[in-house]
């Protein structure tokens, strides 16, 4: 039986975990709350993802390591280095594979679909960071130290997801309005939780993945009105009314809620389309994503695992 490390419980790194219990793998899963027992088919494993002997020992005869980690957003600047340190330094030593969730930042403002080949030209400092991690893992890789891949996907939607669809979904069901960010009418990309983590096991597992970053695999882009829209027709409630929070509101919050404060520096997200291209996933992968329907149904009704 494979065993694989997931570090992070959050809602991809139970994704992950549910694609690889599938399998029938051995699955060891490590955060500092020691949660994830509940999944079933899990050794759990309460411990510090900086804690390089610990890691080492949880990820001794692993296949991959999978780094799911989620460090809260204002603090990534200096919690994401020694991370990413920690994790690429145990696959080394372990000859596990690191498999890697990213998301788009380091793309910066797109002209277009955006593909795994594109540069990682953005300048904000906390795209720079999640930029060098995947620089200083490719690195190792071409030495021949280790085996990389990483997976970058859009805003999630799905339940467990820390997104604002999450704290939509209340507002809709409940019949408020539901309050968005930037233009709710313009395309954008939205990678369901479990399409996260069916992408990470199959980069994690195949060869053809290794040294490559990929896209994960994603619906076809759709406008936020409409996404809210079809979680009111799945919930048979009439569409609901979106009000939109004016970006200086935005700014004012983020001087109480570190957060929020965030937001603004990549509104542009959420101004303009914003939209991956996961071709090389599906052709090379040979992975489609989850029906949309069944997304919609499973992030208004959420299955319980």
């Amino acid at each position: 039986m494979d065993k694989y490390l997931i570090v992070g419980a959050g809602a991809t790194g139970r994704a992950v975990a549910r694609s690889l219990i599938a399998r029938h793998a051995h699955v060891v899963m490590v955060s500092r709350s020691g949660s994830g027992a509940e999944l079933g088919g899990v050794e759990v494993r309460p411990g510090s993802a900086t804690d390089r002997e610990f890691l080492l020992e949880a990820a001794q005869g692993s296949t991959a390591i999978f780094n799911c980690l989620n460090p809260k957003y204002h603090q990534w600047l200096t919690d994401w280095p020694p991370m990413a340190d920690a994790l690429l330094d145990t696959a080394i030593k372990s000859g596990a594979v690191l498999a890697t969730l990213n998301n788009l930042y380091a793309y910066g403002q797109p002209d277009g679909p955006m593909k795994p080949t594109d540069p990682l030209k953005s300048t904000l400092p906390k795209a720079i960071v999640r930029a060098q991690m995947w620089r200083d893992a490719l690195a190792a890789h071409e030495r021949g130290d280790v085996r990389v891949t990483e997976v970058r996907a859009s805003d999630f939607i799905g339940s467990g997801s820390q997104s604002f669809f999450e704290r939509g979904k209340k507002a809709l069901l409940s019949g408020k309005a539901v309050v968005t960010i930037g233009n709710p009418d313009v395309l954008h990309s939205w990678t369901y939780t479990e399409d996260v983590g069916r992408t990470l096991v199959a980069a994690a597992t195949d060869p053809i993945a290794w040294g490559r970053p990929w896209h994960a695999v994603t619906n076809d882009a759709k406008t936020m009105r409409d996404v809210f829209n079809d979680m009111a027709k799945a919930a048979n409630l009439s569409e609901p009314k979106l009000r939109t929070i004016p970006t200086p509101v935005l700014k004012a919050i983020g001087l109480f809620a570190p957060q929020m404060g965030e937001l603004p520096k990549t509104l542009y997200q959420f101004e303009r389309p914003f939209i991956i291209d996961d071709s090389a996933t599906r052709a090379e992968l040979n992975l489609v994503p989850t029906a949309w329907d069944e997304i919609i149904a499973e992030s208004v009704l959420p299955k319980r695992y």
